[in-house]
């Protein structure tokens, strides 16, 4: 077992930075960009990893006895610290902490490595601050940004920067890293195939039923767009669902947050509360909010992709191309589209889901209002 292990159909990105925990081509400023799914901040961590495993990460006991990588890997290495947001943004007072744990000297007698998972959330200010530090780098410092793609990050950050591209793992290749896992064949083939090379949903869609009835719901919605009472129920259950998921996912995160806070300021049900206590609060619920509302974006945006993958299977099967559907389990639903349509009208579907996708994670148009116009358009004649 070694730290590569979580990375999924990705053989030439591994090879790449085993050469550079070698010494060959290392440079102290990483991109690593790819598709969402193929595995960014993984390939990040696992090269993190590599680099403080006194094996390089390639020995027969990592990670599981080497204490330096598995501490990297379980999110707990002194010297590896990694930003995640669920905000819209990164502002420049988080970077500005980056940058002066940057100037310091790691603890140990490898690498400061700093790992930030959504570059292309930083803001204008932020990426300024975070450009001075890469053009000025400590000996010992390593940068590992990660981002859709190069043009997600300013050119004058990526022209620093090595960049390591990752692509989207095959059905064949996520279906084995379920297999080796212990999911049965045919749900792990289903996983696969329906996750459309998204490692994380991949594994969420094989081990939690709910998230399978979830999408079972989304990709059944093309079929049933024949009245426009039913485009409104769709769009108003896609948006419930969606806010009911988001919600859960959030709830208990919120609420360790608040008792965090308490703790912090000493704070008991009943007793009195420090001055700074209400500003702090207010902070705080005010983040919470747009980390709400950036769940809730997300969850829409892997229903849309799973919508696009309805029509995307209604062209295949209509051009006779070969393999299998990406919705192999409702092929019945796919060909009674194809029945009722041309591949030019689904692929005119395709876009009105990007388009109504842009009015929202862009032009902040409301959920319920920009699902509805959607419906709408990909309404189906009645047979």
């Amino acid at each position: 077992m070694t730290v590569w292990d979580t990375l999924v159909g990705q053989r030439h990105v591994i090879t790449a930075l085993q050469q550079a925990v070698a010494g060959h081509g290392m440079t102290h400023a990483w991109l690593f960009t790819g598709p969402p799914g193929s595995g960014r901040s993984n390939a990040a961590i696992a090269f993190a990893a590599a680099l403080q495993c006194r094996q390089g990460g390639l020995g027969p006991d990592c990670p599981d006895r080497c204490h330096d990588c598995h501490t990297v890997l379980a999110g707990s290495h002194a010297d590896v610290s990694v930003v995640r947001t669920e905000k819209l943004s990164i502002g420049v007072d988080e970077v500005r902490d980056l940058v002066r744990r940057a100037s310091l000297s790691p603890m140990g007698d490898r690498w400061q490595i700093l790992i930030v998972e959504d570059a292309d959330r930083l803001t204008d200010q932020a990426c300024n601050a975070l450009l001075k530090a890469i053009e000025e780098p400590n000996g010992r410092t390593l940068w590992m940004l990660c981002a859709p793609t190069v043009e997600d990050v300013l050119p004058t950050i990526r022209s620093r920067c090595r960049l390591v591209t990752l692509s989207t793992p095959t059905a064949e290749e996520v279906a084995g890293f379920l297999l080796a896992r212990g999911v049965a064949e045919p749900l792990a083939w289903y996983a696969a195939r329906a996750s459309q090379g998204h490692i994380g949903r991949a594994r969420a869609l094989a081990f939690d039923e709910a998230v399978r009835s979830r999408r079972q719901e989304v990709v059944s919605m093309p079929a049933r767009l024949t009245t426009l009472g039913r485009c409104m129920d769709a769009a108003t259950r896609l948006a419930s669902t969606a806010k009911d998921e988001a919600d859960a996912i959030t709830a208990e995160l919120d609420a360790r947050e608040k008792t965090d806070l308490d703790a912090a300021y000493g704070v008991v049900e009943r007793g009195r509360r420090p001055r700074e206590y209400a500003p702090a609060l207010a902070a705080l619920e005010k983040g919470q909010r747009t980390r709400a509302k950036r769940r809730h974006l997300d969850v829409v945006d892997r229903g849309l992709s799973d919508l696009m993958s309805v029509y995307r299977d209604a062209i295949a099967l209509a051009s006779g191309a070969p393999g299998a559907l990406v919705n192999e389990e409702i092929r019945d639903q796919v060909e009674a589209i194809v029945e009722t349509s041309t591949p030019e009208l689904n692929l005119r579907r395709i876009g009105w889901i990007f388009e109504a996708r842009e009015q929202m994670l862009e032009f902040n148009v409301p959920v319920a209002l920009a699902l509805e116009s959607m419906m709408v358009a990909l309404k189906a004649p009645q047979r």
